[in-house]
């Protein structure tokens, strides 16, 4: 069982990483975790462990460092998210209360300002949990999380204009329509589309800024 120090460090280090206070590609030094965190050296090696796992660092010989982000490593995950999601659309028409389902359009209803980028990112991840968790599996549901980990920092560098977060909150809702009607083929469809044109947006714009994120100290790479 986890401990409330651990709980504490990998939830610290964790915000660190996405939201840029680490960079991506920068060392990391246990001992200076130590002291910038104020916490031993087992809470912070576990933590570092747990991170590994989700994809948001890495080791670097005797020593680790936060994952730089990988295109090869976009593609592939949104490839897998397609997959995941379809199967996950799928379920949720099946299986899914009407109520279960209407409880999705609440953030989408919301005339929140789609200027502001945490707020459209949270509620875009939202939609995609809550929907995996109609699925009624929780192995799909845990999968579609672990993606969503993985995309978060090329999500937020890539979140684009107010007009594209505008754009992905119109896609959920038509995603949210198909679904009410049950009309899985549909939702499928429209599921599919919207994760394409999610991967060409992030790897677009990752490969278009490449340069311009490396000279901000950001580790861009293609393995």
């Amino acid at each position: 069982m986890e401990s409330n120090a651990e709980g504490a460090v990998y939830g610290a280090l964790r915000r660190s990483i996405l939201e840029f206070d680490a960079m991506p590609g920068e060392r990391l030094s246990e001992r200076g975790l130590e002291r910038m965190l104020g916490a031993s050296r087992t809470p912070i090696r576990a933590a570092l462990i747990k991170l590994e796992a989700e994809g948001l660092t890495g080791r670097e010989g005797r020593g680790w460092r936060v994952a730089p982000i990988d295109l090869t490593e976009v593609r592939a995950v949104m490839e897998y998210r397609e997959t995941l999601e379809i199967g996950v659309t799928r379920l949720a028409v099946e299986r899914a209360t009407e109520a279960e389902l209407r409880s999705l359009a609440e953030p989408l209803d919301t005339q929140y300002d789609v200027d502001d980028q945490a707020i459209s990112l949270r509620d875009g991840s939202d939609f995609h949990r809550s929907l995996a968790q109609l699925s009624g599996n929780p192995f799909l549901r845990d999968a579609v999380a672990s993606t969503l980990t993985r995309l978060a920092r090329p999500r937020w560098l890539a979140v684009g204009s107010a007009a594209s977060r505008a754009r992905v909150r119109h896609d959920h809702r038509e995603i949210l329509d198909a679904l009410l009607e049950r009309d899985a083929d549909r939702a499928c469809a429209l599921v599919s589309a919207h994760t394409r044109a999610t991967q060409e947006r992030l790897v677009g714009y990752l490969t278009e800024e490449r340069a311009r994120l490396r000279g901000r100290g950001l580790a861009i790479v293609e393995s």
